[in-house]
């Protein structure tokens, strides 16, 4: 199977900066910010939405009882917060069309 080729930082950096007609520096502070933004807002409001992408949302998991895979042990596992990322309906379309409704 072929190797899949990731976008790297700088790539989306430039990338932005082409699009937009701005620096590389300018297009690195705004997709900074757009993190920072990101990440207080989750951590504030619990959730955070990135438009045409999705929305970042903080959820508390119970604690529950797993097994250790080497030893088959039971393990209590302690609650936790864990961030989940919804993808919005118009992405999952645009990467993975949705099939055509049987007639």
């Amino acid at each position: 199977m072929a190797e899949v080729k990731k976008i790297t930082q700088t790539q989306l950096v430039k990338e932005i900066a082409t699009a937009s007609e701005l620096s590389s520096k300018q297009a690195k502070a705004v997709l900074d910010k757009f993190v920072e933004i990101a990440i207080r807002e989750t951590k504030k409001a619990g959730v955070c939405v990135l438009p045409g992408i999705g929305r970042l949302k903080k959820v508390e998991r119970k604690a529950r009882s797993g097994r250790n895979p080497a030893t088959g042990a039971t393990i209590k596992i302690p609650a936790k917060k864990v961030v989940k990322l919804t993808l919005s309906k118009a992405l999952k379309d645009a990467i993975v069309p949705p099939k055509a409704a049987k007639k």
